[in-house]
This record gives structure tokens, C-alpha cells and sequence, in this order.
């Protein structure tokens, strides 16, 4: 790895790298290191990416081992070995829907009753994202940071790791931006990694239907950002290719938000940008 200090500091990833080797994770294992440099030398995970590899035949078992690496990173959670995924940070996150999606992706002013609206429905998320049970997140779990690897997964892409809610890695993983499962296999492999969670003895909860439902809610929050992250990719940084995956995101926030009366007014909005901007939606 070559990470100049002026734009990078490896100290982080150096950081986490150890976490997930002390929690029994297959991350790069680092063989030397030349901080001040930006210099790593890594042990290499090889090339077949979850999202190269995944079909209707490879899916059980790749997604049982990354569960299976999920709990194991999670049950050597320590309260102070990584920064905490706090309100203000899950709060700068949830801005960048109106201010990257709506207004600049889509085009569309929000209105000052939209503004409260969504307000209110950021306090709701903000609300159940913090009471849930914190442990080691690494934030971007999902097809294209896992390797096929021996053994599996290989996970890459951890350096933002933070302290925080149980559901999110879940999340990326089985709501993830780059590949869709019906919505019945979600919830069986959900309840999967709720099973071996409570056996681990990971503090979720104790009924299923709550679980889900902090899920779902954990969900909306990460597909706003999403939604947010890939508009600035586009309009910000110039990489369009992410714009296609738009669809697929809003398509995950859309379904969970329906199924709550407290994101009404979400879903409300959701139906007027989709009548003024549908081809930019779908």
C-alpha cells in the first residue's frame, strides 16, 4: 500500500487491521510498516471478490462465513478501541440525502414543511440507532470488501471502522448497494445471524420481531447516506458509474419505510420525487 501522509494516514487502517486479527478475522495481515512514509507491506487476499463470485449456488455458504466473521468481530468488541459512532456523526451522514440527493442529484428544493418533516423522521432514526447495542462496526460490510479467501472472507476497506449500533454491518451486508436478494431470503439469513448472535452471547435482542425492526430502522438510516454518498461521487468526484446503483438503494428505503407509520411523511416525499423525477429514481 502506498498512502502518501499528505493525503492518507495509515495509522487507522494499521489500527483496525490488528483488531480484526486479534478477533480471528481474515484482514491483511501487516508484514511492515513505514508510517511516516504512507508505505504498508500486506499480506494479499487474492481477487475474487464477494460480488464476483456470488449466485443462486454460492450464496448460503459465502453469506454463512461472513456472518460467521461478523459475530467473531463483534464479540471482541472493546469500549475504547475504536471511535464512536455517535448522534453527530450518524446526523452528518443522514444530511447528505437532502443536500446531495434531493437537491443536487434531483433537482428539487425542499419545501420548509418538507424540512420538518424529515427532521422529525431523522430524530426518530437518530433515536433508535442509538439506543441499540454498540460493538465493533466496520462500516462498509458488504460484496465488494469481502474476498473469497482462505479463510473466508478475506475483509478489506475496514479503516473507518467505528463503536456502534449491532445492526449495521447486517445491514450493508444483506441491504447491500451492489447486489439485491428477495426480500424472504433477507430475513432468513437475518434470522441466521440472530440465532448465532444470542448463542455468542452478542448483546441483541431478545425477540426477533425487535431485532428486525432495529434492522430495518438502522437500514433506512444507511441507505439515506448511500443514497447521499453516490449523488456527491457523481456531481462531486466525477464518477457517474455509481448512479446506477441508485435504483437498487432507494428500492431498500422505499419498501422499509411503507412498512412504518413513524416514516409517513418520508414516504410521502418519496412518492413526490418519484412523479417529478422518475427517470432520475428509476
Amino acid at each position: 500500500m502506498d498512502a502518501p501522509p499528505a493525503r492518507e494516514d495509515c495509522r487507522p487502517f494499521v489500527h483496525v487491521a490488528r483488531l480484526l486479527d486479534d478477533a480471528g478475522v481474515h484482514a491483511p495481515r501487516i508484514i511492515a510498516a513505514d508510517i511516516d512514509r504512507g508505505y504498508l507491506l500486506l499480506s494479499d487476499l487474492g481477487t475474487t471478490t464477494y460480488a464476483a463470485a456470488l449466485d443462486a449456488q454460492s450464496a448460503h455458504e459465502l453469506y454463512s462465513d461472513a456472518i460467521d466473521a461478523l459475530i467473531r468481530w463483534q464479540r471482541a468488541t472493546r469500549d475504547d478501541a475504536l471511535p464512536p459512532y455517535d448522534e453527530a456523526l450518524l446526523a452528518r451522514e443522514l444530511a447528505l440525502f437532502p443536500d446531495w440527493y434531493v437537491a443536487r442529484h434531483l433537482g428539487h428544493a425542499l419545501s420548509d414543511a418538507e424540512r420538518t418533516s424529515l427532521a422529525t423522521v431523522f430524530s426518530a432514526l437518530l433515536a433508535n440507532n442509538l439506543a441499540q447495542p454498540r460493538v465493533f462496526v466496520h462500516r462498509d460490510y458488504h460484496s465488494r470488501n469481502l474476498m473469497v479467501s482462505a479463510p473466508n472472507p478475506g475483509v478489506l476497506d475496514f479503516q473507518d471502522a467505528v463503536h456502534g449500533p449491532v445492526t449495521y454491518d447486517l445491514v450493508s451486508l444483506l441491504r447491500d448497494a451492489y447486489v439485491e436478494w428477495d426480500e424472504d431470503v433477507q430475513l432468513d439469513w437475518t434470522i441466521r445471524y440472530w440465532e448465532r448472535a444470542r448463542n455468542a452471547g452478542l448483546p441483541v435482542a431478545s425477540d426477533f420481531a425487535a431485532f428486525w425492526r432495529d434492522f430495518e430502522w438502522m437500514g433506512i438510516q444507511r441507505q439515506l447516506k448511500v443514497l447521499g454518498i453516490f449523488a456527491r461521487l457523481d456531481i462531486r468526484d466525477g464518477k457517474p458509474r455509481y448512479v446506477a446503483d441508485m435504483p437498487r438503494v432507494f428500492g431498500y428505503v422505499r419498501r422499509a419505510a411503507q412498512r412504518y407509520r413513524e416514516f409517513d411523511a418520508l414516504s410521502a416525499l418519496f412518492d413526490r420525487l418519484e412523479a417529478r423525477s422518475p427517470s432520475a429514481i428509476s
